[in-house]
């Protein structure tokens, strides 16, 4: 058994497979912005101890593979995730 994450009374693997588009899947995640937002999700997932096992940041969706902690909800996780990357794209890439 790999990828065990052990906590102080407990022993746990949780993966979580998440997928979002943009807006009408207008092809905005490219070039700069595509780099940024992939900072983004990096940053927030190390500040959250979740681990990225496999992601990808295409021109008009993301693909995330996830190991986290059971501490966090996935609703939680998806909340941060999406709502930290869009509010600093936005205001970084206003257009």
């Amino acid at each position: 058994m790999q990828n065990l994450r052990k906590g102080s009374h407990s022993v746990h693997q949780l993966h979580v497979h998440i997928v979002w588009s943009t807006k009408y899947r207008y092809e905005v995640l490219r070039g700069d912005i595509q780099v940024r937002c992939r900072d983004l999700l990096r940053q927030t997932c190390d500040t959250l101890d979740v681990q990225i096992l496999k992601g990808v940041v295409s021109k008009d969706h993301i693909h995330l593979h996830l190991s986290y902690t059971p501490k966090l909800s996935i609703s939680e996780l998806v909340k941060r995730l999406k709502g930290r990357s869009a509010k600093m794209l936005l205001e970084e890439y206003g257009e």
